[in-house]
């Protein structure tokens, strides 16, 4: 019989605000956009801020 192997994958999921972050991103570099960086990270920033509050709250209504 034949020893098993293992494989190891990843899966990355790429979400909409990641998407844009990207498209911001090119577009400042090649000189399509004259943005601010904080704009152009700004789709990532929300979500960020986003996912710390929703934590946050979850986090003090868990410790009640």
């Amino acid at each position: 019989m034949a020893p098993k192997t293992k494989t190891l994958t990843f899966k990355f999921k790429m979400g909409f605000t990641d998407l844009l972050t990207i498209v911001f991103i090119v577009l400042k570099l090649t000189g399509h956009i004259a943005w601010p960086w904080l704009l152009v990270l700004s789709p990532s920033l929300i979500s960020l801020s986003l996912f710390l509050v929703l934590f946050i709250i979850g986090a003090i209504s868990a410790g009640r």
